[in-house]
């Protein structure tokens, strides 16, 4: 990235975060609101215009050269819309056109997915840095991702290219809200691995903690049905990741998320699993590693996507006002 500022948008269900972002990843200035998922999609749009408007009032927005927005998608970054699954109000919301008339009209403003997002920082700052083909993963509420090819990141025609989530791994499994079956968010994401270990028998602990993490610390106490939840996320993902490297020939696979917390409880029958999906010759010394950038994750990758010099090469995304595009 170039020394100049950009300011970062990261949307999602549970919050809307903002910052301003130097060209060395360092977040200079933050902003953040609750996202009312529930209400209108007017509401929605007021709490990013407030984040934004926090920026705004930075005596160092005049540095800014250009705004990133990484979304939870569907997102059409050809069209600048949004259709989150997990803000029903916005369906095919025009958040690229809204961003620039909020910020002035002035600067370029860029979306991608959240997935792809990831896939930005850990390419630029974090565990797939040095790697030209790379699947980064988000495994929480939901599981997503992108790609990092040819040393580019790669988007795709509208912005969610990577979406790992809706590979399915399980022709007979069950039904995803997508339409598809067995896809490996139904069975990798933290609600499903909590899910099945319920479904399966495990009982919580003194806590009361039925969710994923509740489930990783019973599965490293040793329970066997705990332990055998997150066997299952695990193949799940190791299908899923195998079956992009033979098609993309990426040599490593960053995942993180609030699963990913887990460590070695996800990671060991993982790396495991892969050994057994993976097995021809150019995908066998695929490398797994954990994330590294965190939860600011959303934020440096829509910076780092957001500056014309890191985007895909073939790509041009959804731009509005002055120099960009």
């Amino acid at each position: 990235m170039h020394s100049e500022l950009v300011a970062a948008l990261d949307i999602g269900g549970t919050k809307i975060a903002g910052a301003l972002v130097d060209g060395g990843g360092a977040v200079l200035v933050r902003a953040q609101r609750p996202t009312p998922a529930r209400e209108g999609g007017e509401t929605v749009a007021r709490a990013v215009e407030a984040v934004l408007a926090d920026l705004t009032a930075s005596p160092l927005w005049p540095g800014v050269r250009a705004i990133g927005i990484g979304s939870a998608g569907p997102v059409d970054a050809a069209a600048g819309t949004v259709s989150p699954v997990n803000v029903p109000a916005w369906r095919d919301f025009p958040l690229v056109d809204r961003v620039a008339r909020a910020a002035g009209g002035t600067l370029p403003v860029r979306l991608v997915g959240d997935g792809v997002a990831v896939a930005a920082a850990e390419h630029w700052l974090g565990a797939a840095r040095g790697h030209d083909n790379a699947l980064c993963m988000v495994v929480s509420t939901g599981v997503g991702g992108g790609l990092v090819l040819d040393g580019r990141l790669h988007p795709g025609p509208t912005g969610n290219a990577g979406h790992i989530g809706h590979i399915s791994v399980d022709l007979d499994g069950d039904l995803c809200p997508c339409g598809g079956r067995g896809c490996v968010e139904r069975i990798a994401s933290g609600p499903h691995i909590a899910r099945r270990a319920l479904d399966d028998g495990w009982r919580p602990g003194p806590d009361g903690d039925t969710t994923a993490a509740g489930v990783a610390a019973a599965a490293r106490a040793g329970d066997p049905v705990a332990v055998a939840s997150f066997e299952r996320a695990a193949r799940a993902l190791a299908a899923g990741i195998a079956a992009t490297a033979t098609l993309v020939e990426i040599d490593i696979a960053v995942v993180g998320g609030g699963v990913a917390g887990a460590g070695e409880v996800l990671f060991g029958p993982l790396r495991r699993s892969l050994r057994d999906y993976a097995t021809l010759s150019f995908v066998r010394d695929l490398t797994v590693a954990p994330a590294l950038t965190g939860a600011d994750a959303g934020l440096l990758g829509a910076a780092a996507a957001a500056v014309p010099d890191r985007w895909a090469r073939t790509h041009t995304p959804a731009s509005v006002g002055g120099h960009g595009g």
